[in-house]
């Protein structure tokens, strides 16, 4: 690893931590030359698979669309940024684990939905009336009974 600073090739690890959800490692590092001390990131790189659009067109997974959707649904709710990121690794994790090359934006958007479901309700129904273009209140009313019937039910668990 180049130093940033005077771009010696001779540098050394003080540190290594896990960092983020565990998958990252993060290392402290030290130029022998200049003795500068800078931080520096390991991830896995993993092969995500390509998304197919309901028009077919496929494109590349896009971590940040994925996170600025949820951040969009999220907008002015209580929810932790560490918690947000928690639930886009999940998804990338599941996507990854299935081992398909593509696969479809329904299922994205449903993933999406359950980990939203699980942070905040209110973000939840945001999400799914766009998602799920409902076309009146009727459709955010019935979405919310089902909220309400499935927290009921598992309240009685």
């Amino acid at each position: 690893m180049r130093c940033p600073y005077c771009n010696s090739a001779d540098t050394r690890v003080i540190d290594s931590r896990l960092a983020g959800a565990g998958d990252q490692v993060r290392r402290r590092r030290e130029c022998t030359h200049c003795e500068e001390r800078f931080t520096t990131y390991e991830v896995a790189e993993l092969s995500l698979p390509w998304v197919v659009k309901r028009d077919g067109s496929r494109v590349a997974f896009n971590e940040d669309r994925l996170r600025s959707g949820m951040m969009r649904a999220l907008e002015k709710r209580p929810v932790p940024s560490d918690q947000v990121e928690g639930a886009v690794s999940r998804i990338k994790r599941a996507l990854i684990a299935t081992g398909d090359r593509e696969v479809p934006t329904r299922e994205i958007g449903e993933q999406v939905m359950a980990e939203l479901r699980a942070l905040d309700q209110v973000a939840y129904v945001r999400f799914a009336s766009v998602y799920r273009s409902f076309q009146d209140v009727n459709a955010f009313r019935e979405e919310i009974e089902r909220l309400e019937s499935d927290a009921s039910t598992n309240n009685k668990q």
